[in-house]
């Protein structure tokens, strides 16, 4: 029947378009960035809480804050993304029950044609004149038929309004659901504008605290160098020894076994690029290569790994399996311990605590020592990931 057949157009349409696969998966997935991110934002405000805790306007506390920052930037497009598409949700949502509305009135102007077309022919006298004035016995038959399916068409009709009426009253209060769950996003768009304000307000002061301190922060700066430079020639030195070792393993029959395994534990660590658990908790508050001071103008930083900022005495962690090739104190810098993986080698320094030995077989996630705090109260690891003696940069093979 007609009223049936528009009955079932809305069904399919209301399924295609109210719940659509991709539509909810997006919204999932946009919810689950969202309390990740609310996750890194609660680590991140502990860090902040703790460099501010030794001493007021350091760059340990600037790099925090600059984080914070990106994560409430984060956190509101995430809010916006949500509020977009609960937009989309409400636009089709609106275009379905217009579309009901509309079937809905010409279900009704067909059942009123129905109504009234039976109460003229609602007396017994004119059914019976009907039946009885047919030509045959198989027209009567006919006209009988044609009564009964009529009587049935329109009880189906009223039992179609009635369908559509409650799908209509369902798609409202669905639809009012989502305005009231939009108007609670934006409630929290204002506030995490709010938020972001502050936090801005206080980079710039802190920025301009720390612009004042310029001859102290150039000392800083050059003790560091030179313990970087200090540090960078001890993982050279060792790099270039145990190369030399390999190279000699290589020239004799009995180390075979050696260096094939060797040349697999290669293989496997390049394998897990993008795989690798972070050696600790925390952000990147220094990236690989070159880059501009945070703070003083014109000085450019050359970093051969990641600095990653974190709580104090976090636990840090061997990347992959492997050999400790060196424990070693560099001072301004601390403990180091490098840890070779077949031609790749992990640097971790940075430690005040370390918990192996040099010659150890480590393996993946063991814990290998605890971050060191400096006299800023900032919690540092230094971290590199080199092919023999190239610099690789670190980010790119972590789990984002």
């Amino acid at each position: 029947m007609k009223g049936d057949s528009r009955f079932f157009f809305i069904v399919f349409l209301l399924f295609l378009v109210t719940f659509g696969v991709h539509a909810q998966k997006s919204k999932t997935q946009l919810q689950k960035e969202k309390q990740e991110n609310l996750k890194k934002i609660e680590e991140t405000e502990r860090i902040l809480a703790e460099t501010g805790q030794q001493k007021k306007n350091s760059l340990g506390e600037l790099a925090a804050l600059n984080q914070r920052i990106q994560q409430q930037e984060g956190l509101i497009r995430a809010i916006q993304n949500e509020i977009s598409l609960l937009n989309s949700d409400i636009s089709k949502k609106s275009g379905i029950i217009n579309a009901l509305e509309d079937d809905l009135g010409q279900l009704k102007k067909e059942y009123a044609a129905m109504l009234f077309a039976t109460q003229k022919a609602s007396g017994k006298l004119n059914k019976l004149m009907f039946l009885f004035s047919s030509s045959s016995f198989d027209q009567l038959l006919m006209r009988l038929k044609y009564m009964e399916q009529y009587s049935a068409a329109r009880k189906d009709q009223a039992e179609v309004i009635t369908r559509v009426q409650s799908i209509l009253s369902d798609q409202i209060k669905e639809t009012q659901n989502i305005k009231d769950e939009k108007s609670a996003l934006l409630s929290d768009q204002l506030k995490e504008n709010h938020q972001l304000a502050n936090l801005k307000g206080k980079q710039s002061a802190l920025v301009k605290s720390l612009e004042k301190e310029e001859k102290k922060l150039k000392v800083e700066l050059e003790e560091t160098r030179k313990a970087v430079a200090k540090l960078d020639k001890l993982i050279s030195d060792i790099i270039k020894e145990e190369m030399e070792r390999a190279a000699r393993e290589a020239k004799a029959a009995k180390t075979t076994k050696t260096v094939d395994a060797a040349v697999a534990m290669s293989a496997t660590f390049e394998g897990n690029k993008t795989k690798f658990a972070w050696p600790a908790s925390g952000f990147i508050s220094q990236k690989f290569g070159r880059q501009n001071h945070p703070v003083l103008k014109r000085i450019i930083l050359q970093n051969d790994g990641i600095n990653i900022q974190t709580k104090q005495n976090e636990k840090v962690k061997a990347i992959f399996e492997g050999e400790v090739r060196a424990v070693a104190f560099i001072p301004s810098i601390g403990n180091s311990v490098i840890i070779s993986h077949g031609d790749y080698f992990t640097v971790y320094s940075g430690l005040k605590e370390v918990l192996v030995n040099k010659g150890q077989k480590v393996s993946t996630n063991q814990e290998i020592g605890q971050v060191l705090t400096n006299g800023d109260g900032i919690s540092e690891l230094r971290f590199q990931i080199r092919k023999n003696t190239a610099p690789v940069d670190p980010e790119q093979w972590l789990k984002n």
